[in-house]
């Protein structure tokens, strides 16, 4: 007689054997890691990588353009003109670069839409020295009186020259005058720093080429990207010191 006892006996076996059946079904093989996979791995990195630096570049350029001149005439008054430092010759003698920055911001002063001259730039050993190789090149030329050249000797980078330009000679409103590869990034940073800065593109009097101006622009794109971070996370720069107001007399900064 088919008894309770054997209808519970089917019900569970089947019921287990239901289960079997189906986890078998389902099952699947771990796929091995593949050269492919990597590969593509690799790809999408390098490709979220790629997009991020370009955000960061139209981002800064987008946030500058409204605040740089080329047109000199154009530049509003600002009381502080400032040269970031470039590259001197072992003679001591100023770069191009650098000399067409220098001549920019004495060009702003003598018009009148400045009235200090801020030169910040690597005076990190007796060998090499930025600002006082400025310093001489005003003099020599006579193109400004000494006590309006305030010299900065640990800006080592753009962020920390508008960083110290801020909290060590108390600078407020600046003009920024460098070349064009340059000035986004310097006035994005100064701006982000709480100055009322704008910038001013230094006529090149030497004309660099097109494979300086490919090189400097291809090295930019990674600079952007350095002083977002920078100013994103609140970096500190190498030296500070105690305050020398560059409405003050210049000559207290050299050394």
């Amino acid at each position: 007689m088919y008894t309770l006892n054997h209808m519970w006996y089917n019900l569970e076996m089947g019921g287990k054997k239901s289960k079997k059946v189906k986890g078998s079904k389902n099952a699947k093989k771990k796929e091995p890691f593949t050269f492919k996979k990597l590969f593509l791995l690799l790809l999408k990195l390098f490709a979220a990588v790629l997009l991020f630096v370009l955000i960061i570049n139209l981002y800064i350029y987008n946030f500058s353009k409204k605040y740089v001149y080329e047109d000199i005439s154009q530049v509003p008054y600002k009381y502080t003109a400032v040269v970031p430092g470039a590259s001197v010759y072992v003679s001591g003698n100023v770069s191009d670069v650098l000399r067409d920055r220098i001549d920019g911001a004495v060009a702003l002063i003598h018009n009148g839409q400045a009235e200090k001259f801020l030169v910040s730039g690597d005076h990190g050993t007796k060998e090499y020295d930025e600002v006082n190789a400025t310093r001489k090149y005003v003099l020599k030329k006579q193109l400004l009186p000494e006590e309006k050249i305030f010299m900065d000797h640990a800006g080592f980078s753009t962020y920390e020259t508008m960083y110290r330009g801020r909290d060590v000679f108390c600078v407020t409103d600046c003009c920024i005058v460098t070349q064009k590869f340059h000035i986004y990034r310097s006035v994005y940073i100064a701006r982000k720093l709480g100055l009322d800065a704008v910038g001013y593109i230094a006529p090149e009097r030497v004309n660099f080429g097109r494979r300086n101006h490919l090189k400097w622009n291809c090295r930019e794109v990674f600079a952007r990207v350095k002083a977002f971070l920078d100013v994103t996370f609140h970096a500190k720069p190498t030296y500070l010191g105690k305050q020398i107001p560059v409405s003050g007399d210049g000559r207290l900064t050299w050394e």
